[in-house]
């Protein structure tokens, strides 16, 4: 479904990733994995369009994306929860739900209410404080809202960026379970995620960065039990 191919990203003259090839296929959880800095964030932002690429090639079924406006990536069916979650802190719930559909036609107006339907009954909570505005919600609320937002555009991959970060275990636990409940329901997934374990115990394929770069590859339970891996990211 997305292939990245020898992408190189700059900030000014410092090159945050260097050649870096992946693949995300249809259907899987793909889990992107490595330490503060290695350029995971980086490389969802190439992707979605927030960062330009200098050199190499962001294909997205079949059709080259690369350096195209953000806004035509999600209508293209893209969408991304960032990092920090970053929800519209003055708005309400509903409102933020709301934002998230922007790129789709008016015609797809019973679509969207199913969709946020769907939206709520993953997370009944958002239903109960659609009206409450989202600045005033939990770490862990507003992490399902921003996945909530995103899952508003009906997109066909989804691009997570360190879903976990500042929530406590059980929320994290409450989170991950709904990632494999949209991955059973055919959503692809392109998860970036500190938190080795998990990110490995969830996805089918899994990619280690290090300094911009791919460190390393494979089936997500074979990484899981590389020596390296265990080494450095699972302790």
């Amino acid at each position: 479904m997305l292939r990245v191919d020898k992408l190189s990203t700059f900030y000014g003259n410092i090159q945050a990733l260097r050649d870096v090839t992946i693949r995300a296929r249809r259907g899987q959880i793909t889990t992107i994995i490595g330490a503060n800095g290695a350029g995971k964030t980086t490389l969802l932002r190439t992707v979605s369009g927030l960062n330009k690429a200098r050199h190499g090639l962001v294909i997205y079924e079949d059709r080259d994306i690369t350096n195209m406006q953000p806004s035509r990536i999600v209508h293209a069916g893209i969408s991304q929860v960032p990092q920090g979650r970053q929800v519209f802190g003055e708005m309400t719930v509903g409102e933020n739900l709301a934002l998230g559909a922007y790129v789709r036609r008016f015609r797809e107006r019973g679509e969207i209410e199913d969709d946020r339907r769907m939206v709520y009954e993953l997370f009944p909570v958002l239903e109960e404080r659609a009206s409450q505005v989202a600045g005033t919600l939990s770490g862990g609320e507003q992490q399902m809202l921003a996945v909530g937002r995103a899952l508003m555009s009906h997109p066909r991959l989804l691009l997570l960026d360190e879903p976990s970060m500042g929530l406590a275990p059980k929320v994290i636990q409450s989170i991950f379970r709904t990632l494999l409940a949209l991955h059973e329901q055919g959503l692809t997934i392109l998860l970036v995620e500190q938190d080795a374990k998990i990110a490995l115990e969830t996805a089918d394929y899994g990619y280690v960065m290090r300094t911009g770069k791919v460190a390393l590859e494979g089936e997500a339970g074979e990484l899981l039990e590389n020596e390296e891996v265990k080494r450095i990211y699972l302790g």
